[in-house]
């Protein structure tokens, strides 16, 4: 590569991690906020916050990457025009197709990386994310036992509480109330502990040095039992695990799968890494400065042509699970407008000035 080259694919590759970096910090900050509105509302534990947030964030780096490719690139040149080294690299006899050499290679580097996450590691961390939130409802059924708070389990069948606690977790003067169909069990003890066992799926209550009361309304006798130590377990039902979205599923099986949801899916993730390099040829013509226009004159009109761009693809992407649009036709008249658009910009920028390119 020339010095040209290099200089080049070093501003855009810098425009472009910095503009990664902001619309990852932003798309950090909302889903920080969505999951622990979720969490506060369905329960659950503070452990899986992160884990869900880093998931998430896989997932939605297949739309992020390509939009920061775009605005990076323009920026980029952006710049390049609003200070005139454009108009110093034109006089030199270079032409903007040049540009196509040091932008392309970025492309193609950046098209590798999305395919392997919009094919491979996406998928994974959906899959990852649909398990971690249904064991997270289904421990959200017993939860952590709270001293200082009444807790109820067992589809609201027992009912526990526990003054205060040790250290070593180990809850002091514990009440616990149980109902069954032939009576109600009362229990007092002086300590309790909380034991998980068979991977959550079963949870013991151990109360020690404490009575039972055994009775209920309408019976005449009343039972008292004292006890040195006694377990009560609480088995949590199975997981609803459900049949498996199409989100979860290997790229390879989608694509032998002729289901229209499979296809849709399919090629919605081919479509992620084709964007970029569509997008890479589009943003050079769009990245054009008039004199005196201001360095960010075109990200509007480059952040609506992409909006615009994904959108068509979303709604062809619900049109194909539809049925109302055929596999083969699929999502690929999409790229093929957007190709168009450039090509036709490209054409058209040449036509005044063919001789510098």
């Amino acid at each position: 590569m020339g010095t040209l080259d290099r200089y080049v694919l070093r501003e855009v590759a810098q425009a472009w991690l910095a503009v990664t970096g902001v619309l990852l910090v932003v798309l950090v900050s909302n889903e920080l906020a969505q999951i622990l509105g979720m969490a506060a509302e369905r329960g659950y534990p503070r452990a899986i916050i992160l884990d869900l947030i880093g998931l998430t964030s896989i997932q939605n780096l297949t739309v992020l990457i390509p939009v920061a490719m775009l605005i990076g690139i323009v920026l980029a040149l952006g710049r390049l025009y609003h200070e005139s080294e454009m108009a110093a690299i034109r006089a030199c006899g270079v032409g903007p197709a040049r540009l196509l050499r040091p932008i392309g290679l970025l492309a193609a580097g950046v098209t590798v990386l999305l395919s392997w996450i919009a094919l491979s590691a996406a998928p994974q961390a959906f899959a990852r994310a649909q398990d971690i939130k249904r064991e997270a409802l289904r421990t959200a059924e017993f939860g952590t036992l709270e001293p200082g708070k009444f807790h109820t389990f067992a589809g609201g069948s027992a009912v526990f509480y526990a003054e205060s606690s040790d250290p070593d977790g180990t809850l002091r003067h514990v009440f616990l109330e149980r109902r069954e169909a032939d009576g109600v069990e009362v229990v007092l003890a002086d300590r309790a502990r909380h034991l998980v066992r068979e991977d959550g799926a079963l949870h013991l209550i151990v109360l020690y040095d404490g009575e039972r009361y055994d009775g209920g309304a309408g019976l005449p006798v009343l039972r008292r039992v004292r006890f040195a130590e006694h377990g009560i377990p609480v088995r949590l039902g199975a997981p609803d695990t459900g049949p498996a979205r199409v989100e979860t599923r290997p790229t390879l099986e989608l694509w032998a799968d002729p289901a229209p949801d499979a296809q849709a899916e399919f090629q919605w993730r081919v479509s992620l890494p084709l964007m970029v390099l569509i997008l890479a040829l589009l943003a050079i013509p769009l990245a054009e400065l008039r004199p005196r226009q201001g360095r960010y004159a075109r990200i509007g009109v480059v952040i609506l042509v992409f909006f615009i761009y994904v959108n068509v693809l979303s709604a062809a992407r619900t049109w194909i699970v539809k049925g109302w649009l055929a596999t083969s036709v699929g999502l690929w008249w999409v790229h093929v407008l957007v190709l168009a658009l450039a090509l036709f910009l490209w054409w058209r920028r040449a036509l005044p000035r063919r001789a510098a390119w």
